[in-house]
């Protein structure tokens, strides 16, 4: 195991099991017919991994990813257990670095589409309304203020980018092209229902959740479920509402704050990416602590 400084969990390696696919948050360990994934302490922003991180990420990730499994269980999932003792015996032999950040998941077939479901007019969206009035090539009516709430949400799928590479915005009829108009439909429809699901709980304990992206595949009898990590800090934005304004970007409970700083020392958005000062991870940490909280009534 490779921690940085403030012991933020880099990256993995178990004995035992073959070396891991690296994302740029999670190590997965292929088992044959399921998966382990793992999710490092590891920040990306502007599809760029940082050299250190951000102490705890991992566990916030996994731990908010379970709770929504388990608020919206109509929708089948890949989890098979979270608890290192359902691990093969080489994980669990690291039972202590595991715990509260690794998930034993089905195997499923991956479908190529970024599915992002939004709800308000923010970030790359915004710009684009400015522009053109529209949002992915979707004509929105004129008048919304930045950050305004949508007269409902939006799907805008995207391709998947490989590491270090940027998603590409596609319109659904690509996505057609791409799985059939059966599963292109599905994605949609599953993707506006668990968004609204999630953001009308959020709702109700503070948090408005402006936009976030789901990924699914097929299981082996072909059934679509829903994979890797769901409506986190990392794939979503969660604004506190008590801070929320229309006109600017309101305050957000995710890697905004990351973002945000990499702006102002004008990073170019290439690698390397610089080192995120102290301060950053502080304040970047108590923000995704914060956001378990808030939203699943949990602490690490």
């Amino acid at each position: 195991m490779k921690y940085d400084r403030n012991r933020a969990l880099l990256q993995t390696s178990i004995p035992g099991l073959p070396e891991p696919r690296r994302g740029k948050v999670r190590d997965i360990y292929d088992l044959g017919d399921q998966l382990l994934l793992v999710a490092s302490d590891r920040i990306s922003a502007f599809d760029c991994v940082m050299p250190n991180g951000i102490p705890d990420k991992g566990k916030v990730l996994t731990q908010i990813s379970l709770f929504w499994f388990e608020l919206m269980n109509w929708m089948p999932n890949h989890l098979i257990s979270a608890d290192p003792a359902d691990f093969p015996a080489p994980a669990r032999a690291l039972a202590a670095d595991l715990a509260g950040r690794s998930m034993l998941v089905k195997k499923a077939r991956n479908l190529p589409v970024e599915c992002i479901a939004r709800g308000y007019l923010v970030g790359s969206g915004w710009k684009e309304y400015g522009e053109s009035g529209t949002v992915c090539g979707l004509k929105l009516r004129p008048g919304y203020a930045q950050a305004a709430k949508l007269d409902a949400p939006i799907y805008t799928p995207s391709s998947k980018a490989e590491l270090g590479e940027h998603d590409e915005n596609i319109p659904f009829e690509k996505t057609v092209e791409m799985v059939g108009e059966k599963t292109a439909a599905e994605l949609r429809d599953n993707t506006l229902r668990l968004y609204t699901t999630a953001a009308d709980y959020a709702a109700a304990k503070g948090i408005l959740i402006a936009d976030t992206k789901f990924e699914f595949g097929l299981d082996t009898d072909g059934t679509m479920i829903l994979i890797d990590e769901v409506l986190t800090p990392d794939s979503s934005r969660f604004w506190p509402a008590e801070l929320y304004t229309t006109g600017a970007n309101p305050p957000s409970l995710d890697k905004q704050f990351v973002r945000d700083w990499l702006e102002s020392v004008k990073f170019n958005k290439r690698p390397p990416a610089p080192e995120l000062p102290d301060e950053v991870v502080v304040k970047t940490q108590e923000k995704y602590l914060e956001a378990l909280r808030s939203l699943a009534g949990r602490s690490l």
